[in-house]
């Protein structure tokens, strides 16, 4: 049995974009897990209209 895994996990979410304004993406999350308990986030990035993928230090989370 592992101890250490890492997941992928994608959720739809609302973004803020200055250019674009409120949108709706597909957020992917990396995530460290100890036995099946995620506790740190190694890497998130996004998914956009155009099928490039962008790191998520560019948007903010939508209020």
């Amino acid at each position: 049995m592992k101890l250490i895994t890492v997941k992928r996990e994608t959720l739809i979410e609302k973004r803020f974009t200055p250019k674009m304004g409120e949108l709706l993406t597909k957020v992917t999350y990396i995530k460290k897990q100890f036995l099946s308990i995620p506790f740190k986030t190694i890497h998130k990035y996004r998914e956009t209209y155009y099928g490039e993928v962008k790191d998520c230090e560019a948007c903010e989370l939508a209020r």
